[in-house]
C-alpha cells in the first residue's frame, strides 16, 4: 500500500456492490471469500443488491454482516446504480454473485487509485473451477471473460478487449457521479464497458491490472455458454441502438454484424449458383465455411502439442465457430427486435 497525503499509507474508503438474482448456489463462495480479504474492517462495506430472487440467496446473504438491499426492477446495472447510490465509499469495486475474490483483491486494485487521474480500474478474471468448459473459457483465442498479462495505464479507449470486466472492476465515485452512473437500458452484455469509454472522454485514465485476480464459475454446459454468448450479441445491438457507431464498442459490433452478413449471403449466393448454374461453385463455398475452422484446428494442434491435450485441436475451434455464431445471430436479433 503507497502512501498517501503526509505520509500516511493510502487507504480510502472502499464499497464492494455485488448484484445478485437467484444466486443461491454461489454467493455462499463469494462471501466467505471477501470475509478474509485484507482490508481495513472500518473502511470497508459489502453490499449486496437483489434483484427480486425467489431462491434463497437472500437469507444466505442475511448470514453475513453484509448490506442488503432489495431492487425490484430488473437489470445489473440497475443494481448497480443503487449500489451506488446507497455506498459511502470513495472506491467503489464491482463484482458478481458467481465469483470469488482473492485475499488481496481490494488492496491491489486500490493502490491503482493513488494517481489522482486514475478513473477506472480493471482486473484479470480466471476459472474457479476445471471442467473441460471452464478451461476452454480461460484458453479460447476468444476468452469468455478478460484477461490481461501485463499492466496498463490507457488514457483512451481503441480496443475492444482492452476493458475490465464488470466482475472485477473498481471506479472512483465522483467519476460514476460525473458520468452520470450506469446506463440502466443496457441489458444482456456491454453494460460496463459504456460507461468506462464514457469516463476515458472524459480524461480519465485507464488501468488494466493483471495483478488483480478474481475467479469466476463459468458457464458448466455448452448450451448454458452459448446462451450467453448470445445474450452478448443483443446487448451489443442495444448499445449500438442506443450510442451509434461514434463509440469503439459499437463501432466493432457493427464491424462484426457486417462481416457476419456479408459473409452468411456469401455462402446462400454460392450454394444458389452451385446448385443451378455450375457445381465448381462448391468449391469457394467450401473454402469459406471449412478454411476458418481449418486454421482454427492448427492453431489449437500447435497449443496441443505443448500441453498434449489433443482433445482441444477438435474441440475448442468447433465451440469458438459455436460461439462466434450464436454472438452474430443475438445482435441481429437485437438488432431487428428493438429489445
Amino acid at each position: 500500500m503507497g502512501l498517501g497525503l503526509e505520509g500516511s499509507p493510502y487507504e480510502p474508503t472502499v464499497s464492494v456492490i455485488i448484484p445478485a438474482m437467484n444466486a443461491e448456489a454461489t454467493i455462499g463462495d463469494l462471501l466467505e471469500s471477501l470475509m478474509r480479504v485484507d482490508y481495513a474492517r472500518d473502511k470497508l462495506e459489502i453490499i449486496v443488491v437483489d434483484g427480486g430472487s425467489t431462491d434463497g440467496t437472500e437469507k444466505i446473504v442475511k448470514m453475513y454482516p453484509v448490506k442488503l438491499i432489495v431492487e425490484r426492477r430488473r437489470g445489473i446495472n440497475v443494481a448497480r446504480n443503487a449500489g451506488v447510490k446507497n455506498s459511502r465509499g470513495e472506491i467503489i469495486l464491482f463484482t458478481d454473485a458467481d465469483c470469488v475474490v482473492t485475499k488481496d483483491w481490494i488492496k491491489i486494485m486500490v493502490r491503482n487509485f493513488e494517481d489522482p487521474e486514475v478513473g477506472c480500474v480493471g482486473g484479470t478474471v480466471v476459472r474457479y473451477r476445471d471442467d473441460f468448459l471452464s478451461r476452454y473459457a480461460d484458453n479460447s483465442v476468444m476468452p469468455v471473460l478478460r484477461r490481461f498479462k501485463k499492466r496498463e495505464v490507457l488514457e483512451n479507449v481503441k480496443l475492444f478487449f482492452r476493458y475490465p470486466a464488470g466482475c472485477n472492476m473498481a471506479m472512483r465515485r465522483k467519476v460514476i457521479e460525473e458520468a452520470g452512473g450506469f446506463d440502466e437500458n443496457i441489458l444482456y452484455g456491454f453494460d460496463e464497458d459504456e460507461l468506462v469509454e464514457r469516463a476515458c472522454r472524459m480524461g480519465y485514465k485507464m488501468v488494466l491490472d493483471p495483478n488483480s485476480v478474481i475467479k469466476h464459475q463459468h458457464r458448466s454446459s455448452l448450451k448454458n455458454l452459448l446462451k450467453q454468448t448470445f445474450n452478448y450479441g443483443r446487448g451489443g445491438a442495444l448499445l449500438l441502438r442506443r450510442r451509434g457507431v461514434k463509440e469503439s464498442i459499437p463501432r466493432w459490433i457493427m464491424a462484426t454484424l457486417t462481416l457476419f452478413l456479408a459473409w452468411l449471403a456469401a455462402c446462400v449466393a454460392l450454394a444458389f449458383l452451385a446448385s443451378t448454374v455450375n457445381v465448381l461453385f462448391l468449391v469457394p463455398l467450401l473454402s469459406i465455411t471449412v478454411l476458418p475452422l481449418v486454421i482454427l484446428t492448427a492453431f489449437y494442434f500447435v497449443r496441443a502439442l505443448k500441453s498434449g491435450e489433443y482433445v482441444i485441436a477438435f474441440t475448442y475451434p468447433l465451440i469458438d465457430v459455436l460461439r462466434l455464431f450464436a454472438f452474430c445471430t443475438g445482435g441481429l436479433y437485437g438488432v431487428i427486435t428493438a429489445h
